[in-house]
């Protein structure tokens, strides 16, 4: 578990001089011995300079290798000895039941490698990302989590990563014994990616669609399609846009209700089941057109 310093630049109004000013500070862990360090997205947000502090208190200077803000994550890298960076052990958080134990690791307020232990409290929340969009499948711990403690890991009782502590519930902003942590499955099919092309690759199916906003104005659940990319798989399949008849009103066209049976209500839905299967995956769209419903079978593909 490391100590991550996010630095920003500020002008000095006498001397004109740029300094380095710690802009934030959270909580971090090493994900390989290639010197990756596994992090929040809202720890680094907003840095122009980035300082881990290992386990032995050597600090070295970071650079941002990628980051996905629809799940608060980033992924940091260091140069340092392989055997100062030692990888911690990651498990699974598609078997975590309400009661077992866990116990979180960080830097709260400033104190390094705190330990806190406590119980799952509630699967499945869901938290708000710092884009907005919504975060599933979140945990939800009483374990002692306060500022500082933000990207650390929160571990089960044989020491592995099952999540990563990334938000508190709290009125008086210190710990109240409600902390939210995202989930390391989601964290495991993310960072290899971040890794390799230094962003998430998003999977879908050729479809641009029609704000949230804008659907419930209509009236409508669901998630409305706006227009197909040419030879795409909603395109093959298809799927149809908004379109104009002769007089030049509006059409509806294809508005999709459900992914493999789960029903999508909104963007994040869609988002989500699209991201949870990934790309190469065969996925049931339910889409409904004049009253009419249809299920069409196509494979996610990636998305520019």
């Amino acid at each position: 578990v490391v100590f991550v310093t996010t630095i920003a630049l500020r002008r000095s109004l006498f001397s004109l001089d740029v300094m380095q000013i710690p802009q934030n500070t959270g909580s971090g862990f090493v994900w390989d011995s290639d010197g990756h360090i596994v992090t929040n997205f809202h720890v680094v947000e907003g840095g122009r300079a980035f300082s881990v502090t290992l386990a032995d208190q050597t600090t070295l200077d970071a650079d941002v290798v990628g980051v996905s803000q629809d799940n608060d994550l980033a992924v940091l890298q260091v140069k340092a000895p392989k055997e100062k960076l030692p990888p911690i052990d990651i498990g699974s958080s598609g078997s975590l039941v309400v009661g077992q134990t866990v116990m979180a690791v960080g830097n709260p307020f400033g104190l390094d490698h705190t330990l806190t232990v406590g119980v799952v409290s509630a699967l499945g929340r869901e938290l708000e990302a710092p884009n907005g969009r919504t975060i599933h499948d979140v945990i939800q711990t009483d374990a002692a989590i306060n500022p500082g403690n933000s990207g650390g890991p929160l571990l089960d009782s044989s020491g592995r990563v099952v999540g990563i502590n990334s938000a508190i519930y709290s009125p008086s902003g210190v710990s109240a014994g409600i902390g939210f942590a995202v989930p390391i499955d989601t964290i495991k099919r993310l960072v290899p990616q971040i890794i390799q092309y230094g962003k998430p690759i998003r999977p879908g199916v050729g479809i641009h669609v029609l704000p949230d906003s804008a659907t419930q104005r209509l009236g409508l659940q669901g998630v409305v399609i706006r227009d197909v990319t040419p030879d795409g798989p909603a395109d093959r399949a298809g799927l149809v846009g908004l379109r104009r008849d002769r007089s030049g009103r509006i059409l509806l066209g294809d508005v999709i209700v459900a992914i493999d049976g789960d029903p999508v209500q909104d963007m994040d839905d869609l988002m989500h089941a699209f991201e949870t299967r990934g790309v190469g995956a065969d996925v049931t769209v339910t889409v409904e057109r004049d009253g009419q419903r249809r299920d069409v079978r196509m494979k996610l593909v990636a998305l520019e």
